[in-house]
């Protein structure tokens, strides 16, 4: 019953924060970002990823866990030496406020 199927709206959110909060790193992804604005290999560098044994793959599957709940977004993308650009993250939303009741319906 409680895992995550056939759940209502408003507890799918919810359960997609935790899913996307509960891991330390994704927290100090977050912080890193902070008010501004960072590239990939700018929060990777910062972080101390690669000297953690981190890939760059590895914080793309923490990115995404972020922006799949919301969390953070894409706010640019910069020209790189590569044929690829590198995209620059920025926070989506400061706050998570969860209503407890259920919102009625508008007609």
């Amino acid at each position: 019953m409680c895992k995550g199927r056939n759940l209502p709206e408003r507890m799918r959110r919810i359960h997609g924060y935790i899913r996307a909060l509960h891991c330390p790193t994704r927290w100090k992804i977050i912080d890193c970002i902070g008010t501004g604005q960072k590239s990939s290999k700018e929060i990777f560098e910062e972080l101390g990823l690669g000297e953690a044994g981190m890939t760059i793959a590895g914080l793309y599957y923490h990115l995404s866990a972020l922006k799949g709940a919301g969390i953070i977004e894409v706010a640019s993308f910069r020209e790189t030496k590569g044929a690829i650009p590198e995209k620059v993250w920025r926070l989506k939303t400061t706050k998570i406020v969860i209503d407890l009741l259920k919102e009625e319906e508008v007609k």
